[in-house]
């Protein structure tokens, strides 16, 4: 019963706060240009100075870790090409092969990654989320740009228009392009780099970056939770079904039993967890039709994750606990 209360402690908070987003939406507070800007304040504002903040008053030693990192790596390449390989069997269409890639893998690992270690562990102690992050959503540009490119409507069965090499080049200009102007990325890096050089913090300037770094995990869960239409989950209800089981159990039940072989515990866990089992972030939904894709099996699989791991997270945390591996 304890390891129940101490998951439900855990997780309740954060999907009640998704939830009042949903409900100023309902009473007309937030309606969708407003969390649109919402949105986009988190991701290039709040949540980048959240993640500089924690990792640049921290010490490089202490904070990095390479072999977790690398964990982070390796287990979302694999996921990925599973879920590629997959999906050449499920899904025949290509438009929706590619949407179908990109919700089965793409965690809300910033938002609900740091949300949950701070709701658990504090406000101070983000560095295993930000690591988390720098191991795995490079990976997730990279791979949602290459998949949604090469699944686009307009491509031939081999996913290119025009030349192979100039395919190629494009996607990976496009890769690097966006992985570079990625504010989360530019967070990590620069708050790593603020470390490693022993930079000093006034503060002035640490003060007014808490100011703005506490708004990224309640706004970004807010606006979350606005994002959501019941009336747009519509769709694929069968393939969405897939990918909402292989993003929510399927990944955890392969990986975490690994990263709990190879001695990662607390936080590192935690994070893993998020990494792995976490709802499809609400990006997918926009990236998928910045790229020509119909983007409503995406929009169903997002809406069914983030309800389904209300639940779903709640009990491989509550495991966790009661195995003494996290508290």
């Amino acid at each position: 019963m304890e390891s129940f209360l101490f998951s439900v402690n855990a997780t309740l908070p954060i999907f009640l706060t998704m939830l009042c987003g949903l409900l100023f939406r309902r009473l007309g507070l937030m309606d969708q240009r407003f969390t649109a800007y919402l949105n986009a304040f988190v991701f290039k504002v709040a949540l980048p100075a959240l993640l500089f903040r924690d990792l640049a008053t921290q010490d490089f030693a202490d904070a990095w870790d390479g072999r977790y990192v690398l964990f982070c790596l390796v287990a979302t390449t694999l996921s990925i090409a599973a879920i590629v390989l997959l999906s050449l069997a499920l899904v025949p269409e290509r438009p929706r092969r590619g949407e179908f890639i990109q919700v089965s893998y793409r965690s809300s690992a910033a938002i609900l990654g740091l949300a949950f270690i701070q709701n658990i562990y504090g406000s101070a102690s983000t560095s295993m989320g930000a690591l988390m992050i720098l191991g795995s959503v490079p990976l997730y540009n990279v791979a949602a740009v290459a998949v949604l490119t090469l699944t686009a409507e307009g491509t031939d069965e081999g996913g290119t228009e025009g030349t192979g090499a100039d395919q190629t080049a494009d996607l990976v200009r496009k890769s690097l392009v966006g992985i570079a102007k990625n504010p989360i990325i530019i967070g990590v890096v620069a708050g790593l780099a603020w470390s490693v050089l022993r930079l000093p913090m006034p503060d002035i300037a640490a003060s007014t970056l808490k100011n703005v770094a506490v708004l990224a995990t309640p706004l970004g869960l807010m606006a979350m939770g606005a994002s959501f239409s019941i009336e747009d989950a519509r769709g694929d209800l069968r393939l969405a079904g897939v990918a909402t089981a292989i993003k929510l159990v399927v990944l955890v039940a392969i990986f975490l039993p690994l990263a709990i072989l190879m001695g990662f515990r607390d936080q590192q866990l935690v994070a893993l967890l998020v990494m792995l089992g976490s709802a499809s972030t609400v990006s997918c939904y926009i990236m998928a039709k910045n790229m020509g894709h119909d983007g409503t099996l995406t929009s169903t699989a997002v809406m069914m994750t983030t309800f389904g791991c209300a639940v779903t997270l709640t009990l491989w945390l509550w495991l966790v606990s009661s195995l003494g591996l996290v508290g």
